[in-house]
């Protein structure tokens, strides 16, 4: 299942983030995708978007149980997760008002 989060980004913070959701798609790429593994997601995506009211950050996620998927996450001995909590943190201004207007599903049982 996809999950998406839309997160406000401290304008100030704006390019930290970016640069290091760069630097774990790059860099520390195979470090990030271990990661990835032990959470049980199959894909996880995000973007900037730049307002007239701050820049939203938005995520997409792949995984069949997002609740394990933040647990394992949450208790990560991994320094790449750290990093990440700490800078996303730091980063983080609050949800954006968003809303989902379209979920189709093809039912595959």
């Amino acid at each position: 299942m996809i999950h998406l989060v839309a997160r406000r980004i401290r304008a100030d913070q704006r390019d930290r983030a970016v640069g290091w959701l760069r630097e774990i798609d790059g860099p520390r790429r195979a470090e990030a995708l271990e990661s990835l593994a032990a959470e049980g997601v199959d894909h996880e995506t995000a973007m900037i978007i730049d307002t007239g009211d701050g820049p939203i950050l938005v995520y997409a996620m792949q995984t069949d149980d997002l609740a394990r998927s933040r647990a394992v996450t949450d208790q990560s001995p991994r320094s790449v997760d750290a990093e990440h909590r700490a800078v996303m943190r730091r980063a983080d201004d609050g949800p954006a008002d968003a809303e989902i207007v379209l979920d189709l599903r093809v039912n595959l049982d």
